[in-house]
């Protein structure tokens, strides 16, 4: 327990303190985003011969993000919802993201970054409910449409430590409006 309250903190100060010296030249955004993720985690069922143990699922995900980004860094709150009825697999995820963009040139629109995450899920299968941690990774790109609207293509991959929730992976495609 102690651990997990002291990846929770680091998260919260390198989050906060990302933009503590540059405030004033960050920018908020908030947006939305759809997925196709792959979901590995025990499955349960009423009929015995479909409960499988490390089950991997595909379907849709969906979520809402909000954040403040600089020239190099970005910074990331998304709460994404998978629902499987084909396989009776469902996740609520909440990450902080931050993503780090490299070969950053002022005129481009296009933005390529890496980043980690690290955020809470709750997994649920039939007669299944589980809560965990989940850490990782992510990659991708971020193209300015204006001003005011960019797109993300990212691709994002999450190791849990839940009994029964194995890993999570999606690429996603995000909109976000710059404020």
């Amino acid at each position: 327990m102690v651990k997990k309250i002291e990846i929770l903190f680091l998260c919260s100060v390198l989050g906060s303190s990302l933009y503590a010296g540059n405030v004033s030249e960050a920018e908020g955004f908030i947006g939305l985003e759809v997925g196709a993720a792959t979901v590995q985690g025990d499955v349960g069922s009423p009929i015995a011969s479909f409960a499988e143990k490390d089950y991997k699922g595909n379907d849709i995900e969906f979520g809402l993000r909000i954040g403040a980004q600089t020239e190099e860094w970005r910074t990331t709150f998304t709460l994404d919802f998978y629902d499987s009825s084909d396989d009776d697999q469902n996740i609520e995820k909440g990450f902080l993201l931050l993503d780090y963009y490299f070969l950053n040139d002022n005129d481009s629109k296009l933005k390529p970054f890496v980043g980690l995450n690290v955020g809470y899920a709750n997994y649920e299968s039939y007669e299944i409910d589980d809560s965990g941690f989940l850490y990782g990774g992510q990659a991708g790109f971020v193209v300015g449409m204006a001003d005011t609207i960019e797109l993300d293509l990212s691709y994002r991959y999450s190791l849990s430590n839940s009994d029964v929730l194995d890993h999570a992976a999606s690429v996603t495609f995000g909109l976000n409006y710059l404020y």
